[in-house]
């Protein structure tokens, strides 16, 4: 019966003429999301004139425990500025939600978050990113948040938000002033000025 069956199939595809191999390569497909290497491998790759995202990623960054108190005060801030800011004495004028955000997603949100606070003049703003406590990595998307805020020329400090703000898991960040908020401070000093000087 089976050599009926095979002598019928052959029978059947006798015009039938096999496909020539095209040497075409196929990628099975993973049903795992990308790892951090081979989203990172990808970011690299992109082309410069699509990514004007300055702010980097590599493949390590200084690890930040996600209960640790983080701080920085670049050049030109003054002390008592920096201690308002650490104390959380400015009011946060915007808030960047980060929990639950992949990496190179946080990574673009957070600079077009920075670049919108720089634009609209605003002063303080609050980042919160989470401790990381149950995630496969603690604290991983804390220590590339610190990276970035140490990297970005639109920040002047930064530093964890007081326990009932979000403590470890939010930052307070003082953004650098735009041309146009200087230039309104210098008018509104001036005028002071001649106010005072009439008076």
């Amino acid at each position: 019966m089976a050599t009926n069956d095979d002598d019928l199939f052959r029978q059947e595809m006798a015009d039938v003429t096999p496909m020539k191999p095209d040497n075409r390569a196929t990628q099975p497909r993973s049903k795992r999301p990308n790892s951090l290497r081979e989203q990172l491998r990808r970011a690299a790759a992109m082309d410069d004139r699509q990514d004007r995202n300055p702010l980097t990623v590599p493949e390590q960054v200084p690890r930040i425990g996600p209960t640790d108190i983080v701080g920085v005060k670049k050049n030109g801030v003054q002390e008592g500025v920096y201690r308002k800011l650490r104390l959380g004495k400015y009011d946060a004028q915007d808030l960047l939600d980060l929990h639950r955000v992949r990496l190179m997603d946080a990574r673009d949100r957070m600079q077009t978050f920075l670049m919108k606070a720089h634009e609209q003049g605003l002063r303080s703003v609050l980042i919160n990113h989470g401790k990381g406590v149950h995630s496969e990595r603690p604290g991983f998307l804390k220590s590339y948040v610190m990276h970035w805020l140490e990297e970005s020329h639109l920040v002047l400090a930064f530093h964890s938000a007081p326990q009932n703000q979000g403590g470890s898991g939010a930052t307070y960040v003082l953004i650098r002033k735009s041309s146009q908020s200087r230039q309104r401070n210098r008018e509104f000093f001036m005028e002071a000025g001649k106010n005072n000087r009439s008076s």
